[in-house]
């Protein structure tokens, strides 16, 4: 059996007690998800968190540390997510920079809000995500090591 699960990286960003989240479209729908993506060849998965933050808020931000790991098995496609979601700080907005494909707006919500639209996120390791971050679920980066 070949398995083979996609590895990306999320990253979750406070200011003011709001959560800078993504507006998307996804499988034909309008959802909201943290900045996230796939790690690239080459890459670590610092540089990917930051990456993608980028380009898909405009938003500059510095790592602090990680949430958590998780799989998920998506089940719409069928594929299995290794996701490692990082927490950081927002440093700069750049609001020139065009954002990804398929991404609609940037936006902040406080986390009764993204409850108030659990429907509406890409999954539920959106909320997840939030949820341990507030909970305190803060771990150093020296957790990631590689040769």
């Amino acid at each position: 059996m070949n398995f083979a699960p996609h590895v990306t990286v999320a990253t979750v960003i406070e200011r003011d007690e709001k959560y800078l989240l993504i507006k998307e479209e996804s499988e034909g729908e309008l959802v909201f998800n943290q900045p996230a993506g796939h790690l690239e060849a080459d890459e670590t998965l610092i540089e990917a968190a930051l990456r993608e933050t980028y380009e898909e808020t405009g938003w500059t931000v510095s790592i602090e540390g990680i949430v958590g790991i998780a799989l998920y098995r998506s089940p719409i496609n069928g594929i299995t997510y290794h996701r490692n979601t990082f927490f950081a700080s927002p440093v700069q907005h750049h609001p020139d920079q065009p954002l990804d494909e398929g991404i609609k707006a940037a936006v902040w919500m406080t986390y009764e809000e993204m409850l108030d639209n659990k429907q509406s996120m890409r999954s539920p390791l959106v909320i997840k995500a939030v949820a341990q971050y507030r909970e305190g679920h803060r771990y150093p980066l020296e957790m990631i090591y590689s040769e």
